[in-house]
């Protein structure tokens, strides 16, 4: 299975420069839909806390439906404030299919003439009645998360891996 993660129209470099890390950690394939609110150029992507940009999988797309032609979707959920569902309530757990993660910009999120093409995949994060919306980079880590629970994690290290400090680091005396 394939994780996707889907950005429509971020603004902001930092927010999209985490999400670059997230996607790096989890071997999801990020999609950048335009316009931009920013660079993409090395320069610009290192000053946004890029250091893994090597191991990202990205792409960027013109438009919303030029994304759909060069990658026809078959299961998608939308991150939106308004939607009906809880992520735990969404089937995120199938190994075999492309699952594309998609969320909005900033300001203003997923325009609403998608959304409402897809109601039964609108999951919104519960939250107090004094927060409108979690940052963005927040949210796409949470969501990406969740699905790779539900997929036990699938291709994931759950332990420290030797090319780093390895499983036993923390049981080594000093």
């Amino acid at each position: 299975m394939s994780l996707h993660v889907v950005l429509y129209c971020p603004e902001i470099p930092q927010n999209t420069g985490n999400i670059m890390r997230t996607c790096a950690a989890t071997n999801a394939t990020l999609h950048l839909i335009e316009p931009l609110g920013f660079k993409l150029d090395p320069k610009s992507i290192k000053r946004s806390g890029v250091n893994y940009l090597e191991h990202v999988n990205y792409h960027v797309y013109p438009t919303w439906d030029h994304f759909l032609q060069n990658n026809n979707p078959q299961k998608m959920v939308f991150l939106t404030r308004y939607g009906f569902k809880t992520p735990d309530q969404i089937d995120m757990s199938s190994i075999d299919e492309e699952l594309f993660l998609v969320f909005g910009k900033e300001s203003t999120g997923i325009p609403k003439e998608i959304l409402r093409n897809h109601l039964e995949f609108c999951v919104r994060l519960p939250m107090s009645e004094q927060v409108r919306s979690l940052n963005l980079a927040n949210t796409v880590c949470t969501i990406v998360y969740e699905a790779k629970r539900q997929q036990q994690y699938h291709g994931l290290f759950i332990h420290e891996p030797e090319s780093m400090k390895g499983p036993n680091w923390l049981l080594e005396e000093e």
